[in-house]
């Protein structure tokens, strides 16, 4: 016959009680903070894959970062080329204005308006980077301000300052691409088509009321200068579009990819919330029901009996 004594029953109890409250605290833990574990060693056999998703979750949303900062400074490249082949066109139609009209009036003012643009496009700047610097990135791409500094140089490429380092970006995890622009490889012969003029008025005086058949003939001789000078803007821009479209839809993948990464996480990590509510719910019922037949044993002690 199997002995029973108060003392075996009130460590049977409190073992019982105790157990309680501790799945208790674990489940209540649980919904507090939606998760499953605090730990790796909370996840037992998914630990394993649990790191080796995280960590490929690391490295995508570091892409998509790079990505996210790349397209903004491609952005800016396209708005700084768009606003150079503006500015260009807006030179080439000065000139063809002053021709059709036969007077140069206001001709220096918009050509002098004009490269004001094209110099502010080649200055853009994104994240208070210069764009077109090359690795120079706190440099700014051009020293000149005005047309008059066109002829005061040598050369017109000493009025870049920009290095040749194209920079190279990540696409994805396979492939790269050249990201960068330079300013004196876009801006040179738009320099040199403005110069033109600054010359002319440097040699001849400016162009003042009508014009005469030598300054028709020299502005004529101007237009194909421009036209192709906007062209290789254009095509610089062009370019740029199609890597810019590449890193918009790398992003998007990428994106794609991590919201998955975040489900699969979720799936390993997050707790059940209404199978979590039901199971503290229950946790609680057996703290109670312990305490009771606890506080049941206390009263029913042959102490009592006795006092």
């Amino acid at each position: 016959m199997t002995r029973v004594s108060t003392v075996q029953n009130y460590n049977i109890m409190t073992s019982n009680l105790m157990a309680a409250q501790i799945r208790q605290n674990e489940v209540g833990a649980q919904v507090s903070s939606q998760k499953v574990a605090t730990d790796l060693k909370g996840y037992s056999k998914n630990a394993e894959m649990l790191t080796a998703m995280r960590s490929t979750q690391t490295k995508i949303n570091g892409l998509v970062d790079q990505t996210k900062m790349v397209g903004n400074r491609l952005e800016m490249q396209d708005t700084g080329l768009g606003r150079i082949a503006n500015a260009t066109q807006s030179g080439r139609e000065a000139i063809a204005n002053a021709l059709a009209a036969g007077s140069a009036t206001t001709l220096m003012q918009q050509m002098t308006a004009a490269f004001g643009d094209v110099v502010q496009g080649l200055n853009v700047k994104s994240n208070g980077l210069y764009v077109f610097s090359g690795a120079k990135t706190d440099t700014a791409t051009t020293t000149a301000t005005t047309m008059a500094d066109l002829t005061s140089v040598p050369v017109t490429s000493d009025l870049f300052q920009n290095d040749q380092y194209i920079a190279t970006n990540r696409v994805d995890e396979q492939t790269s691409a050249k990201t960068g622009v330079l300013g004196d490889a876009v801006g040179t012969d738009v320099f040199e088509a403005f110069k033109q003029v600054q010359a002319y008025i440097d040699a001849n005086g400016p162009f003042t009321g009508n014009l005469d058949d030598a300054q028709v003939n020299f502005l004529k001789g101007l237009l194909p200068v421009f036209d192709a000078a906007q062209k290789g803007v254009v095509d610089a821009q062009g370019k740029n579009g199609v890597t810019q479209k590449r890193f918009e839809s790398a992003q998007t993948d990428l994106s794609n990819q991590a919201d998955t990464l975040t489900a699969m996480v979720g799936g390993i990590t997050d707790v059940d919330m209404a199978d979590a509510v039901t199971r503290l719910e229950a946790a609680k019922l057996a703290v109670q029901a312990s305490a009771q037949v606890f506080t049941s044993l206390q009263a029913s002690s042959l102490l009592n009996v006795l006092k």
